[in-house]
């Protein structure tokens, strides 16, 4: 695996890219995380077969902190991701976003019509106001994601939620990612969700014209899996939703063998 970084207007961002030279897949993580979460994929099979590219936000990870901390939303989040999208070539690749990540994807998917599909995880497509209670279960560690600030015990219980009640195989990085994170990433999310700030992801998904895949961890801590449901997605890949069992809301780390399976399944049969 090779990391870089790409200068963007917010401030550089790092990229790492796998060795594979299969079809590229843009990784992207989820809130007070880093790439690392993604790094069974970077370093296993998928990485060897495919060219995965796994890009930190700003504020988290390797990349810097932002120079304009309004830019902390998810379209200040799309436009870093889009800028290192655009210097590597990337318009025409699948995008895989695990739950912040998967909302940033939505809100890429309307200007990148080349993109040859998407796949989201952890990540319920929220509207105009956001339905945060039919689409999130009522776990308290909720409340973490737009903490501008939290100690390592809150940190430490705002990474278990990522995991299944029976999961134990949690590397460290997972809390020194959630600790490293510029808090006013946190803060800065909840003003995403109002028009004219970023997409209606209920509407991004109905008019999707790129294959869409859903997948959701069986014992998910954060996510209502029924939310799904309510959801127009006439480009479903398989028509459903389709679910991991064994996995919480981290099905690429608690799963891997099976979350590679899938994403490698929708590459192939959306190439």
């Amino acid at each position: 695996m090779k990391t870089h970084k790409v200068d963007t207007t917010n401030g550089a961002v790092a990229v790492h890219e796998s060795a594979g030279q299969g079809p590229a897949l843009v990784l992207i993580h989820g809130n007070s995380a880093s790439s690392r979460a993604f790094s069974r994929q970077l370093d296993g099979p998928l990485g060897a077969r495919f060219r995965l590219v796994a890009i930190d936000l700003p504020g988290h990870g390797a990349s810097d902190d932002a120079k304009d901390p309004s830019l902390y939303t998810l379209r200040g989040h799309a436009a870093a991701v889009r800028a290192a999208v655009d210097a590597l070539g990337l318009a025409d690749a699948r995008f895989v976003g695990w739950s912040l990540g998967g909302h940033i994807a939505l809100e890429l998917a309307p200007e990148l019509p080349q993109a040859k599909g998407f796949v989201i995880f952890g990540t319920p497509p929220l509207a105009f106001p956001p339905a945060m209670a039919e689409a999130f279960l009522p776990n308290p560690a909720m409340t973490l994601s737009f903490a501008p600030a939290f100690e390592r015990a809150q940190g430490a219980a705002y990474v278990a939620s990522f995991f299944a009640p029976d999961f134990f195989d949690v590397p460290p990085f997972f809390l020194e990612d959630a600790l490293r994170t510029d808090g006013r990433a946190r803060a800065g999310l909840p003003a995403s969700f109002a028009p004219g700030a970023s997409h209606d992801e209920v509407v991004v998904v109905r008019e999707l014209k790129a294959p869409l895949a859903i997948l959701h961890g069986e014992h998910e801590l954060l996510v209502n899996g029924a939310y799904f449901a309510t959801l127009g997605a006439p480009t479903l890949w398989r028509g459903a939703v389709q679910t991991l069992p064994g996995a919480g809301h981290a099905p690429q780390w608690e799963t891997p063998d099976a979350f590679d399976a899938l994403v490698t399944a929708f590459v192939e049969e959306t190439e």
